[in-house]
């Protein structure tokens, strides 16, 4: 056990003394830490709704970083104020005719125009359309309005009375029982692809200083005085210390400094880090469980092979499982319940992710948790045992790219 501690205390030693490892952490923490601090000294009211020099509906417009103009052939919009009122991020105003209309949009002086044919028929002009211009989608709300204002007045009705029958204001008190999925959704996904980067770029360092010891050829120093399997156990346990620690300093950073500053932020970011710490406990079970099963498998791919630039041969496969887990995942975000994610949640190469989800997104039973949980941890020990004996078999085997299938024939042999 000396042994051990020793050699764990050697490798974790090599991740936090190495200069990249420091660097990406303090800057990473500094930056996400400072810009959780930002409202304190900028005014960000305009971004969280909260702006503290607020305009009067009646000059909403007039500041507005684009124009729209209308034209109105029919003879039927004389008042320009009413149009205003649907669009409040844009000033409108009246063109003298068609042609200038048009040519202005064409010079990119305004954003958009409108030309009004009759009640029922209109005509757009955009220069460039983006993806999310709903301008025309308002503005037929306009013409349908002005059509229920015009048929009111000629058949003698009262509009506000007959918008008052037909849209009478109701008043919904909301009272969820059991999740949000709206609100957790974002901070669930972020949790998934946090795990998810955390394991393929740990896990390839951990499969790279494994290959390392072999190509400069210090492996056959190390097995003459230590045993494999402490070499591994330790190798593979103090990479997923190192990324445990980066991990949790530069997300702490982010939490903490968000705590700090969550009424500055008025909740903007709430989706995205205010995260229930139940959620957390469970993320941080099964994430960690998650990474030591695959950062084993990852160790013992990396002892396969004898160069560094063949480890991805070697570990290709794993990679493409953990893609196929993700992406499973994240599709299933949308439907906790369904029967793919409740069946990956009990599987250990995808429970670390699907069942944090489930418990984020849905409900789920505490001993679908607990059972879940302890598969995982079986399978981690299991595969443990199987890298730690392919590590073995690997260690001095040197040349092209030991096969998996040949790998466990050999275990089967010895």
């Amino acid at each position: 056990m000396k042994k051990f501690g020793v050699i764990f205390q050697y490798e974790l030693m090599n991740y936090i003394k190495n200069k990249s490892y420091v660097i990406t952490t303090v800057i990473i923490a500094l930056v996400a830490g400072i810009i959780m601090f930002v409202p304190n000294f900028i005014d960000i009211g305009s971004v969280t709704g909260e702006n503290k020099n607020d305009v009067s509906d009646e000059n909403s417009g007039a500041d507005s970083d684009s124009t729209i103009l209308v034209y109105d052939k029919s003879g039927m919009v004389t008042d320009i104020s009413f149009i205003q009122n649907f669009y409040h991020d844009d000033a409108i105003k009246k063109a003298s005719g068609e042609n200038e209309l048009v040519d202005k949009v064409k010079a990119d002086e305004v954003s958009a125009g409108f030309v009004v044919n009759s009640l029922t028929d209109y005509d757009y002009y955009v220069y460039n359309q983006s993806m999310t211009d709903d301008n025309q989608v308002v503005f037929t709300q306009v013409m349908t309005v002005l059509n229920q204002m015009v048929y009111c007045q000629k058949n003698g009705i009262d509009y506000a009375s007959l918008t008052q029958a037909f849209n009478p204001q109701i008043d919904c008190h909301e009272n969820i029982l059991g999740k949000d999925m709206g609100s957790n959704y974002w901070y669930c996904y972020g949790l998934v692809m946090i795990i998810f980067m955390i394991i393929i770029m740990y896990g390839s360092m951990v499969a790279t200083s494994v290959t390392q010891e072999k190509s400069n050829r210090t492996m056959e120093v190390l097995v003459t005085s230590v045993d494999t399997n402490l070499l591994f156990f330790a190798k593979v346990l103090a990479g997923a210390v190192a990324a445990l620690i980066q991990s949790a300093v530069m997300l702490g950073t982010v939490l903490i400094s968000y705590k700090i500053n969550q009424d500055k932020w008025g909740g903007m970011l709430n989706m995205v880090l205010d995260i229930p710490a139940n959620v957390l406990v469970v993320f941080a079970l099964f994430g960690i469980g998650g990474f030591l099963f695959y950062t084993f498998i990852y160790g013992a791919m990396g002892a396969l092979v004898s160069k560094t630039e063949d480890i991805n041969k070697s570990a290709g496969g794993v990679q493409m499982v953990i893609m196929i887990v993700y992406f499973i995942t994240l599709a299933s975000l949308t439907n906790v319940d369904g029967i793919m994610i409740k069946v990956t949640s009990f599987l250990p190469v995808s429970s670390y992710s699907a069942m944090f989800a489930r418990v984020a997104m849905g409900s789920v039973n505490t001993w679908e948790i607990v059972v879940s949980f302890i598969i995982l941890v079986a399978s981690i020990v299991v595969v443990g045992i199987i890298g730690a004996k392919i590590y073995r078999m690997g260690t001095l085997r040197y040349g092209n790219p030991i096969k998996l299938s040949n790998a466990f024939k050999s275990i089967k042999e010895n």
